[in-house]
């Protein structure tokens, strides 16, 4: 009897139920729209992150660079021999300098590994080569000789003589190329945490936990692209020749270092033996990694503990901006459109309710008690909301089909508070000496990934919608008496 009750009059009142269905959907769709723009905002910082962080890094341990003392400027210097021959000859001086942060020993990592909390830590060495190779063209000295003439201002005359001008350096200059690039030390006897965890070699092969300190390198795709670096060849840094054993290409954005070298050789360069400049960590419980950098920070004093919710904070340009529209305006403004959604349902059933008095009256005086009354309203009003649900949830999907194939792009910057804090403690960061700060920029496409989470919410609004316009609509309908009925007759 319900049943059929109920299909009777959902069919008699098609346009109403309608507007009900639509008014819910929108607002049901404009939620899983923004839940999944927001789940995708969160999707593209994580690939920021894990460019730099590297795939399974909870946090970074570094310390801040102190300035340089006495005379030294902490920039670099480049000396070039003086040649006495006339020939143009080449040459070359390649600068290494340590990058993100000041020099942390060695045994800090096996230290920090030993911390409460901590699964695993790596060390690495992160440098900035900065290469000038180019000639010097000598100069060539002329002199000049003047005419000659005679003098007669004094007495009887004198006869001049020719005179020769000093000489003159004539051409010769110098032309020189300056070319920088980072470069990672990489722990090669455990390469899933750390700079080259987040790539993927795509061309020859990574290192072996036997090449600790072999002359072998794995350069990134966009690095070996640019030079025109393939698998076997070999380049030269400061004098030590490297062979390329694999191209590295990132899983998630553009790589922020061009070469990887083994731990020990990059110590080599950079005459830091024994040293390292950021520690990777992973954490035993991703729920528990503020408690892990506290007991980091204080356990091992004068480090600075960077987790990924410190570098999020850092992102800017368009990523920051469309997250913070995301997740703020767009919760508020779909909290407002579905209570108005919800508001405009309870306020349509209540409506229509009205104009069933003799409907209502005459059931009651047919002996329908008052909760039979109420559950037919409330039947009809989660009718109307599952329908309103399911227009709902195709809108939605379909908004986020529309978002993830446009696929946006989006900028961002991630800055450097420099001196081996924040980011600088990454590969690719700021902190070099006397640098304040530094940035990387990254583009970005959105996708909008609708989870089964975000459609079971959606249900469960389309479910409580339906409940609020029913319980309105049914206790307006409670209240109503058979007398009602004989004076809409009347």
């Amino acid at each position: 009897m319900f049943g059929i009750y109920l299909k009777r009059e959902l069919g008699r009142r098609k346009k109403a139920a309608l507007v009900i269905a639509l008014g819910l959907a929108l607002g049901i769709a404009l939620v899983i729209t923004v839940n999944s723009v927001s789940a995708g905002m969160t999707q593209a910082q994580d690939k920021v992150l894990q460019s730099l962080y590297g795939l399974g890094t909870d946090m970074t341990v570094t310390k801040a660079r102190t300035a340089p003392t006495g005379n030294s400027s902490g920039q670099p210097r480049f000396e070039f021999d003086a040649k006495s021959n006339d020939d143009d000859t080449e040459q070359s001086s390649d600068r290494v300098m340590t990058q993100g942060g000041q020099a942390l020993k060695s045994s800090l990592v096996t230290k920090v590994a030993d911390q409460k909390g901590v699964a695993a830590a790596v060390g690495a060495l992160t440098l900035n080569v900065t290469k000038v190779d180019g000639s010097f063209t000598q100069g060539k000295a002329q002199s000049s000789t003047g005419g000659s003439g005679s003098d007669q201002g004094g007495p009887g005359g004198g006869q001049g003589s020719g005179s020769t001008a000093a000489p003159q350096v004539q051409g010769g200059g110098a032309s020189f190329d300056v070319n920088s690039y980072s470069v990672a030390g990489v722990d090669v006897t455990n390469q899933d945490l750390g700079p080259l965890a987040g790539s993927k070699i795509t061309s020859g092969k990574t290192f072996t936990s036997a090449q600790t300190n072999a002359k072998v390198a794995v350069v990134s795709k966009s690095y070996a692209k640019e030079n025109s670096y393939k698998v076997g060849k070999t380049f030269k840094v400061s004098g030590t020749k490297y062979k390329i054993i694999g191209i590295a290409t990132p899983e998630s954005s553009e790589s922020t270092t061009d070469v990887y070298l083994p731990l020990k050789q990059a110590q080599t360069l950079a005459d830091a033996k024994n040293q390292v400049t950021t520690i990777y960590v992973k954490a035993t419980d991703s729920k528990q990694i503020d408690s892990v950098k506290a007991t980091i920070q204080k356990n091992i004093s004068g480090t600075t503990v960077t987790t990924s919710a410190d570098l999020a904070e850092t992102v800017s340009g368009s990523l920051s901006t469309a997250s913070n529209l995301a997740t703020s305006v767009g919760k508020w403004l779909s909290i407002a459109v579905l209570a108005a959604a919800f508001l405009v349902a309870a306020l349509l059933t209540s409506s229509a309710v009205s104009r069933r008095v003799r409907e209502f009256g005459t059931l009651k005086a047919l002996g329908w008690p008052s909760r039979r009354v109420t559950r037919q309203v409330v039947g009809e009003s989660m009718v109307n909301g599952l329908l309103g649900g399911a227009l709902g949830i195709a809108l939605g999907l379909a908004a986020a089909y529309t978002v993830t194939a446009i696929s946006p792009t989006l900028t961002a910057e991630m800055g450097s508070t420099g001196g081996g804090g924040g980011m600088g403690g990454g590969p690719g960061g700021g902190g070099g000496p006397g640098q304040q700060s530094a940035s990387n920029t990254m583009e970005i496409a959105l996708s909008a990934p609708v989870s089964v989470t975000t459609i079971a919410l959606a249900v469960g609004l389309a479910v409580a919608g339906g409940l609020i316009a029913g319980a309105m609509g049914g206790w307006r309908a409670s209240r109503m008496r058979p007398a009602d009925a004989l004076r809409s007759v009347s």
